[in-house]
């Protein structure tokens, strides 16, 4: 590992060669070019796809680079989401102040879009001029009746792990404002899926099967009504756990609902997330329910994967991605496809996913946290591998190496979660890895 920097050695190791339990949750080298995102990224992850809210960016026109098209969570109904509002702040205000351009904002955008409510994102240059946010914010909801929740995500202020407890702190200050509901029997919300390509809807399905109700989602095809009564709900499923898990221990505290992770990535974990509420419920017809939904669905799921697995026996392949939950799916849903995983790491795992990869993968995985291209370039070229799941920081990595690419994060289009996404990525993983284009690249 010499050709690393030497503050990172501890969290970079090798299964089988390095005892030492690996370095987490720290913050970036300096120096090391992280592929980590900030603290506004991680808070518009998490709030972004509620659909039916105001999201404006009070900062430059840069900082609203993040639009639907490259975080494309879907609605089933209000598109307002989709829309990049920013307070495209410039040197005038960035000298006198942008308050009164905040508010202004603010007032015209409820007005022509009457939201259900509204998130104002402070960015950097917000933190360093000092815009009182949250007090501007406090003006507009008194005067508009709206909720208009400040949210406090100066770039600079930590990591993008730091950015989802932000929103968290938002999401909590909207559950439980709505006093009047009462939830039906077998209730649960999800917390940590954004419905990508649908992906929340097929979950929903799953559930809606085995007679279980569902609350709300916070945040994929997420509705402000629905958040307010959230605290009603039975049980919490948390599937991002790096982004949710904050509130889901919040929500217990406070409201008394249990929660439990899941993951819907691959056929072992989506069929446990569904025995596990079924367990939880003590429901023998749930319970039956489940069992039969999932010998349906692999019942034409497992011969379909057959021609890919045959195809694909043998390769090998690199993770990187934000989540370390996510990665243990990955190197699951691969072995089931017959891959075999060399290089696993996230942006933001902790010690008990960094373990549990280190028990599941085999002798010679490369287990990296918080990485960057360059390392991420020699562990590709080190052990060989032939296909490269990530996100968009990682793509251009692959493709300038020769090797194949799977998109397996917020930019993606396909659904990969449920039965219908294994296969997905089972025909994604073939299409890219088995692709003549390589014998011209390398």
């Amino acid at each position: 590992m010499d050709a690393f920097i030497n503050d990172r050695k501890n969290q970079i190791l090798t299964k089988g060669k390095d005892d030492a339990t690996i370095a987490c949750g720290k913050a970036s080298v300096a120096g090391s070019v992280s592929q980590r995102a900030c603290v506004f990224c991680g808070s518009r992850v998490v709030l972004y796809p509620i659909a039916d809210a105001l999201h404006l960016i009070h900062g430059p026109v840069g900082c609203a680079a993040y639009t639907w098209d490259i975080r494309g969570a879907l609605s089933s109904g209000p598109q307002i989401h989709r829309l990049s509002f920013t307070t495209d702040l410039k040197e005038k205000e960035v000298v006198f102040g942008g308050e009164e351009r905040l508010y202004k904002a603010l007032i015209s955008l409820i007005e022509t879009y009457k939201p259900k409510g509204a998130f104002v994102y402070a960015t950097c240059i917000v933190g360093v001029i000092g815009d009182d946010v949250e007090a501007v914010c406090r003006r507009v909801t008194r005067e508009t009746g709206i909720d208009v929740i400040p949210v406090m995500s100066e770039g600079f202020n930590g990591t993008k792990k730091d950015g989802y407890k932000i929103a968290c702190g938002a999401l909590a200050k909207l559950i439980g404002t709505d006093t009047t509901y009462e939830a039906p029997e077998y209730s649960i919300n999800i917390l940590g899926d954004f419905n990508l390509a649908g992906e929340l809807w097929m979950l929903a399905e799953y559930y809606k099967k085995m007679g279980v109700n569902l609350v709300g989602a916070m945040t994929g095809d997420g509705r402000i009504d629905d958040i307010r009564k959230a605290h009603k709900a039975h049980l919490n499923i948390v599937q991002c756990s790096g982004s949710m898990i904050g509130l889901a221990k919040e929500m217990k505290e406070k409201y008394g609902i249990p929660f439990m992770k899941v993951s819907y990535f691959g056929i072992e974990d989506m069929s446990d997330a569904l025995y596990e509420v079924a367990k939880f419920f003590k429901s023998d017809e749930m319970m039956e329910k489940a069992r039969t939904l999932v010998k349906e669905e692999l019942s034409v799921l497992l011969p379909a994967l057959a021609q890919y697995r045959q195809k694909l026996e043998g390769k090998k392949a690199a993770i990187y991605v934000g989540g370390a939950f996510k990665a243990i799916s990955l190197v699951k849903a691969l072995r089931l496809i017959g891959m075999k995983t060399v290089v696993v790491g996230s942006q933001t795992g902790n010690v008990d996913d960094y373990n549990l990869l280190k028990e599941m993968c085999d002798d010679g995985t490369i287990i990296v946290d918080d990485s960057n291209p360059n390392e991420l370039s020699e562990f590709v070229k080190q052990t060989g591998a032939d296909l490269f799941i990530g996100g968009v920081k990682e793509r251009p990595i692959a493709y300038k190496l020769g090797l194949g690419f799977c998109d397996h994060n917020h930019e993606r289009k396909e659904a990969l979660a449920g039965y219908e996404g294994m296969l997905n990525f089972a025909k994604e993983v073939y299409a890219s890895v088995c692709s003549p284009v390589w014998q011209f690249m390398k």
